[in-house]
């Protein structure tokens, strides 16, 4: 005669028993990455204000004379990519300026001021312009690229490339690198005169 074996009721059955084991490998997958992906926009955003939080602090620090020379600017970029490297070592900073020769030129990025004297909206015939950033044209955008001078407003752009803390985005088809940028303003300090702006002719 075969005895079947007893087990207490507390244990359930054995078929009772087996559910659970069925159920945890359904639900474990998904739970899974679910916290993969809150850890990773929890990084992201982490990131993201360590990265304000740099090029800020490096704002404020800063103390620039004739911004543009090539000890200035590296310092600079070294201590923001100090701080983030800090944070993830494979992370890529990569810099960049663009100078105005005032705040209110660099907050509404304006064109170069011209004499419109055939009225058509466009810099042509001959019409004298302010070339504001000495390159020989007239720009729409008249901020030019790099630190600027004595006076100058710059603004300090850093983007940061890193790749994801999970392998999440191989699920959701998305790049295996996350892009972050944080821009300040930077005044450069007085130590010198402004050269006066050039003045050009259109074509």
């Amino acid at each position: 005669m075969t005895h079947r074996p007893v087990y207490p009721a507390a244990y359930g059955s054995l078929d009772e028993r087996g559910v659970t084991v069925v159920e945890f490998g359904l639900v474990a997958p998904v739970l899974i990455l679910l916290l993969m992906g809150m850890f990773d926009v929890g990084h992201t955003l982490y990131m993201t204000a360590s990265l304000q939080g740099a090029v800020q602090k490096a704002a404020r620090d800063s103390t620039l004379q004739a911004n543009g020379s090539a000890t200035a600017d590296a310092a600079l970029d070294a201590l923001v990519a100090g701080q983030i490297h800090a944070l993830d070592p494979q992370a890529q900073v990569t810099p960049s300026r663009r100078y105005f020769k005032d705040y209110n030129a660099a907050a509404n990025q304006q064109i170069e001021q011209w004499d419109d004297a055939d009225g058509d909206g466009t810099c042509d015939h001959g019409e004298s312009f302010q070339d504001a950033n000495n390159d020989g044209v007239w720009d729409v955008n008249h901020g030019a690229t790099g630190g600027g001078g004595a006076q100058d407003r710059t603004i300090y752009t850093v983007t940061v490339t890193y790749p994801h803390l999970f392998p999440l985005y191989r699920f959701l088809g998305l790049s295996p690198t996350a892009t972050l940028s944080a821009t300040t303003v930077l005044a450069n300090q007085p130590y010198g005169d402004q050269p006066a702006v050039p003045t050009g002719h259109c074509p």
